[in-house]
């Protein structure tokens, strides 16, 4: 495969392809992966609002939208009524900074108006790698200040389809976890650590040493979630989709566990994806 024909897909959309596995990640649209498919399955809900997206720079929901920055107030858009919801770099259009076959690096500045009104500037990068085998997929998200510190995070939110091919049995999620932050009827954590409850579940977990989720289509294919962060959201109350995502901190944490960026300390968090066939 040329150059030409890795950066040219469908509008500016970016294919790699490793093995049997293809992916497309739509810059213009997020950033996130439009696409990816093992051996001709598509593994994600497909629609512009779905696929897999970067969550930055705040995973989750920020209460009321507002969040402070030392003795800074700033409000955020409330897109999910009565809080702000997953950040908005899925919002804006990110720059293809490379693309190779099986690697592609992107960028967004936090100040680019598209994103308003977030108050700090910075740079956010994600970069996509597949293996050259095709059998897994790293992603990986920094988050730069350039001017004053600001608290940030960063993580990812994928619409793993629930069924492949549209039947077969329902995907099985699989994971230990050290606590569930407890929930509140206003969708935020309420401040408690509970042992974790079975599903279904909206939920944020723990896992301090390390993210680690299987995802399992019974007769066709084992997915592993690893990440070096100590969250994870699992979300299974639609019929379509499953998400599992990993991410930086908790819901609402730049209120209650503040991650500051600053020029000499950027925020970075990464993610891989590894699969196996079980036919």
């Amino acid at each position: 495969m040329s150059d030409n024909d890795t950066r040219n897909v469908a509008q500016g959309q970016v294919r790699l392809a490793a093995g049997d596995t293809e992916l497309t990640v739509d810059p213009a649209n997020g950033c996130r992966l439009a696409s990816l498919r093992i051996g001709g399955t598509e593994l994600l809900r497909q629609g512009a609002k779905y696929g897999s997206f970067p969550m930055v720079p705040w995973c989750g929901r920020i209460e009321h939208g507002r969040f402070r920055n030392g003795g800074e107030l700033h409000r955020m858009p409330v897109n999910s009524p009565p809080h702000a919801i997953h950040g908005t770099g899925r919002n804006v259009a990110w720059k293809t900074a490379r693309a190779d076959a099986t690697s592609a690096a992107f960028t967004y500045e936090l100040l680019d108006p598209d994103a308003a009104p977030w108050p700090y500037p910075g740079r956010v990068t994600q970069l996509v790698e597949l293996a050259e085998d095709g059998s897994s997929l790293t992603l990986t998200m920094g988050v730069e200040a350039s001017g004053d510190s600001f608290p940030a995070q960063a993580g990812w939110h994928p619409w793993f389809l629930r069924r492949l091919d549209g039947g077969g049995e329902d995907v099985k999620i699989d994971f230990t976890a050290a606590w569930q932050e407890e929930r509140g009827d206003d969708h935020l954590p309420t401040g408690r650590r509970v042992d974790p409850r079975p599903g279904p579940w909206d939920d944020c977990f723990g896992m301090p040493d390390g993210v680690d989720v299987t995802l399992t289509w019974p007769g066709r294919l084992e997915l592993k979630v690893t990440s070096g962060a100590e969250w994870v959201v699992v979300y299974d109350e639609q019929d379509e989709a499953v998400c599992v995502e990993p991410q930086s901190g908790p819901p609402n944490g730049l209120n209650t566990l503040p991650r500051l960026v600053t020029p000499i300390d950027p925020l970075e968090i990464s993610t891989t994806w590894a699969w196996r066939t079980l036919t």
